[in-house]
């Protein structure tokens, strides 16, 4: 790659995030940036051909949680983990301990609940929830 090319320093969201591994096909990727499910410099990004440079910051929500990444290069293929690891930083943040109400035990061997005490379950999730 030319380092004076403007190109070499820029490439496709979508074929960017494949090399990175977030998506584990092209095609996902592609439909993850039309779905606008990703922000490139806090700005949502529709079109998978848009072109990402070092320095850009991802944001990007995937079905169970969103990554924050700053690009630190440019893929030329999708090699291993450690390699597509190069490509970014993550800045994701840890996540909180959302501790969640304590859940209603029952002793082992005690049988099936009765009628009240499935109506006092329910009570007691719909009061927690």
């Amino acid at each position: 790659m030319d380092e004076k090319d403007p190109a070499a320093s820029r490439q496709r969201i979508d074929k960017w995030l494949w090399f990175a591994r977030c998506v584990k096909s092209r095609t996902l990727a592609a439909r993850l940036v039309s779905a606008g499910h990703v922000r490139v410099n806090s700005q949502r990004v529709d079109a998978p051909a848009h072109l990402v440079a070092i320095g850009d910051h991802l944001t990007i929500a995937l079905e169970r949680h969103t990554l924050l990444w700053e690009v630190l290069g440019i893929g030329t293929r999708r090699g291993p983990y450690p390699e597509a690891a190069k490509l970014y930083k993550d800045e994701t943040p840890a996540p909180t301990d959302q501790t969640s109400p304590p859940a209603l035990q029952r002793d082992p061997g005690s049988g099936r609940p009765t009628k009240k005490q499935r109506r006092a379950i329910e009570r007691f999730d719909r009061k927690n929830e």
